[in-house]
């Protein structure tokens, strides 16, 4: 049963959001009618996808001392696409479904997912810096509530770019990517009520934006002895690295695989995900993933190549900090927002919807364990198996991300559909190519 306080505290909390956000939308009958687990287009009866369709800048007035400007840094009117891309950009068009399914948990259990396409996360998106990205989301009529896409990658005003799509409907907007980095996608509910439940029961994921000019080469600082001294031996590697994205979260259920907002508010963590899954790179420690029904359910470690270059694109989705660490190795470099912050450290701390990219050179054939150095959060899912060893095996394709056109910067990789998706979404990405990731 919901804790009723901090049922009406969060529905509180998020009205005053809302309003902020979207004006004056929701009033304080909804504040009491609405809760974040039952948003339903009945009970949104002020919001629809014309009345969306049809704000402008005028409409949009001060709410308090706040005025808003809809225009953002990145922001392309839709009838600008085309021109912006006669001048040179490239264009990406990437739709987007809403679908609320159920997926499998260890135990032979299932839960009560919210996802894009099917699959927890969502696809990543690859593009360039200066790329144009024009997205949509289509909610369908099937769905029991509406739904909305956030971007990260960009910086453009919430209204109405980010807002509600009702059942039914779609939602297009478009932007250029002009930062660097590795960035957080995701569902705001409806106005941010069942924000929480949204992205925590899976509608997330990641946009890499590579650098305009590619990734700089990787310096290997390591000792080696000469003529009876120890002394430094510097290397510098090529930018081109294999590459996987991790992307940690938690899971906060009911006994049914329902939502569970209380145990949210107290950190109360069911499963900690890595990719979607717990202990979904993890069959050496763990069985709890052999006995899946499907092939793409079952857990597989990731092979990394000893004496590579080894880039993670990782991000913290979840309500959780994360401690990324590797169990036996190091990180020779960090960077967060296009500056490098580390290098030679053991364990790195990314808060939430915050990212790292995380570069490794393994000198040493063996396992090593990637964790969430909380341990909490290891004995509930976030621990990932590598094996590095002589030569490339095929990988996981969830943990692979899409090769990037920017030269020198990935090395394709061989994979295997594994997902925490259903089954019509895994035969989907059977058809795909299987030298890039989803």
């Amino acid at each position: 049963m919901m804790n009723k306080r901090y049922s009406v505290l969060s529905i509180v909390a998020v009205v005053a959001v809302a309003s902020i956000l979207f004006g004056s939308t929701y009033s304080s009958t909804h504040a009491v009618s609405g809760s974040a687990q039952s948003v339903s287009p009945a009970t949104i009866d002020k919001v629809t996808p014309q009345t969306i369709d049809s704000v402008t800048p005028k409409d949009v007035q001060s709410t308090g001392s706040l005025v808003f400007n809809m225009v953002g840094a990145d922001a392309i009117p839709l009838d600008q696409v085309a021109a912006e891309q006669a001048a040179g950009r490239t264009v990406h068009q990437i739709t987007l479904t809403a679908q609320s399914v159920d997926l499998p948990i260890p135990g032979g259990q299932m839960y009560h997912a919210m996802t894009f396409d099917g699959q927890v996360p969502g696809p990543t998106i690859r593009v360039t810096q200066g790329d144009v990205i024009e997205v949509t989301l289509n909610v369908p009529s099937t769905e029991m509530t509406g739904h909305s896409l956030d971007m990260h990658a960009a910086r453009i005003s919430a209204v109405p770019n980010f807002g509600p799509v009702m059942p039914g409907h779609s939602h297009t907007y478009a932007f250029i990517a002009n930062t660097p980095g590795a960035f957080k996608y995701h569902c705001e509910g409806v106005g941010v009520i069942g924000m929480d439940q949204h992205v925590l029961s899976g509608m997330y994921g990641m946009t890499i934006v590579d650098p305009l000019n590619g990734y700089h080469k990787l310096l290997i600082q390591r000792t080696e002895t000469q003529n009876g001294h120890v002394v430094l031996n510097n290397t510098l590697v090529d930018p081109a690295a294999y590459e996987f994205t991790l992307q940690f979260s938690q899971l906060y259920l009911n006994a049914d695989g329902s939502y569970n907002q209380a145990y949210m508010f107290l950190h109360n963590t069911t499963w900690t995900v890595i990719n979607g899954k717990p202990f979904g790179y993890d069959p050496v420690i763990t069985k709890v993933w052999n006995n899946a029904p499907a092939a793409h359910d079952k857990a597989a470690p990731i092979i990394v190549p000893v004496g590579q270059h080894i880039r993670y694109f990782v991000l913290n989705q979840g309500n959780m900090p994360l401690f990324f660490h590797i169990v036996g190795g190091q990180m020779d470099r960090v960077t967060q927002g296009n500056m490098v912050q580390a290098m030679g450290t053991q364990t790195w701390n990314i808060g939430g919807s915050q990212d790292a990219i995380i570069d490794v050179v393994y000198d040493e054939p063996g396992a090593y364990v990637i964790v969430n150095h909380d341990y909490a959060a290891i004995f509930s899912g976030a621990a990932a198996v590598q094996l590095a060893q002589a030569n490339p095996a095929p990988n996981p394709s969830d943990a692979v991300p899409p090769v990037s056109s920017v030269p020198d910067t990935s090395i394709p990789q061989q994979t295997f559909v594994h997902c925490e998706c259903t089954n019509d979404r895994a035969a989907q990405l059977e058809n795909m190519t299987s030298t890039s990731g989803q």
